[in-house]
């Protein structure tokens, strides 16, 4: 029997290990710095070593990890100068995607992101900051959808890919989903109401508090 049986692998196996690292990098458990060792991972992910380095692969992609000549792999840091630039950039095109959801918003967008705004206030009113930080994320990711502005989508993803610890550290601080919950009721008003600069302006906005937020060590 090999060694590799009873191993996710293939497609399968790569997903797996994207998924579990990028968390693992978002959750600090790998710190920025760190070398990741495959044969650590393939352990600790039970996944083939072809998935592992293909999930290297596509993180380092994404600019999560890095490649050190004749060193393997590492978290790449991210300073808190480069994730603002990073909201900084994003901040333009989130807007963009802001302006065009409320231009092409239909009736059936408008009930999903009523839905979302329900579940959003219900997560800071239980007090689950995970689930909130998952729901604000879906949330982006419907506006970009509705917008039908792939390329700003994909920029956005890439860019949102490089400050996901960052974004985590963030989304736990004590009194950050209030706040930010306000923020996006605001922008799903804007967009229902098919008011494009409404939109922009309020994401905008929303994107300006983030980096406030990050830049503030308290």
């Amino acid at each position: 029997m090999s060694q590799s049986s009873g191993l996710e692998r293939g497609t399968q196996g790569k997903a797996v290990a994207v998924e579990r690292l990028r968390r693992a990098i978002a959750q600090g458990d790998v710190a920025p710095g760190q070398r990741l060792v495959e044969s650590e991972l393939v352990e600790q992910f039970e996944v083939t070593r072809g998935s592992v380095r293909a999930a290297i692969d596509e993180l380092v992609a994404e600019g999560l990890i890095e490649r050190i000549h004749n060193r393997g792999a590492r978290v790449r840091k991210v300073s808190l100068e480069q994730a603002v630039e990073i909201l900084e950039c994003r901040r333009a095109l989130e807007g963009l995607i802001a302006a065009k959801a409320a231009e092409r918003a239909m009736d059936a967008d408008v009930e999903r992101l009523k839905e979302y705004s329900e579940s959003l206030s219900a997560a800071v009113r239980d007090g689950e900051p995970m689930k909130y930080s998952a729901l604000n994320h879906e949330l982006h990711a419907v506006l970009g959808e509705i917008a039908g502005q792939a390329t700003a989508t994909d920029l956005i993803g890439r860019l949102n890919a490089q400050i996901v610890r960052h974004q985590f550290q963030l989304s736990l601080r004590p009194g950050r989903p209030q706040v930010s919950l306000a923020e996006h009721l605001m922008i799903i008003d804007a967009v229902i109401a098919g008011n494009p600069a409404e939109a922009e302006h309020f994401m905008r906005k929303h994107l300006d508090s983030v980096i406030a937020a990050l830049s503030d060590p308290a």
